[in-house]
């Protein structure tokens, strides 16, 4: 395929932008951003909570934007942090009722706008998708990493 680069580029950007959206809107609701959402799910399926380095890791963020957020969702009653040292390092960020309540709402929005982008490809396109995504996607980590072969 001879335009492939552009071809992916342009449907993972024309993907991201369009999430954004739809994940902005429903996270104005609570008063965030569609970046936030990524954390509420992350906090969401760890019931006991993560570190920001954990955070870091898992929504691919760096410690700076993590502190942001963190410091945003706390104001907003969503997390709260617990067993934290003295200066502030350490411990780990749960989800309040609220945040829950907030996160719980999310994840169904989240699934309702998955199934309505992917509703007309069969079980098996599906399938086939998310398997080339992640393959897609640890094959560009690794590149990230190791950089370019020679």
């Amino acid at each position: 395929m001879k335009d492939r680069f552009e071809k992916f580029t342009f449907a993972i950007f024309d993907i991201e932008k369009s999430w954004h959206k739809i994940a902005g809107d429903e996270m104005a609701k609570y008063g965030l951003k569609g970046s936030h959402t990524v954390y509420l799910l992350a906090l969401l399926k760890s019931p006991k909570g993560l570190s920001a380095q954990n955070l870091c890791e898992i929504c691919g963020k760096d410690k700076a934007d993590v502190s942001r957020m963190m410091k945003i969702m706390s104001d907003k009653n969503l997390i709260i942090k617990e067993g934290s040292h003295r200066n502030n390092y350490g411990g780990v960020y749960l989800l309040t009722d609220e945040g829950k309540k907030a996160a719980k709402m999310v994840q169904k929005k989240v699934s309702i706008a998955v199934e309505a982008a992917s509703g007309n490809l069969s079980d098996e396109s599906r399938t086939l998708l998310y398997d080339t995504l992640d393959q897609i996607s640890e094959n560009l980590k690794k590149l990230a990493r190791e950089g370019l072969p020679k």
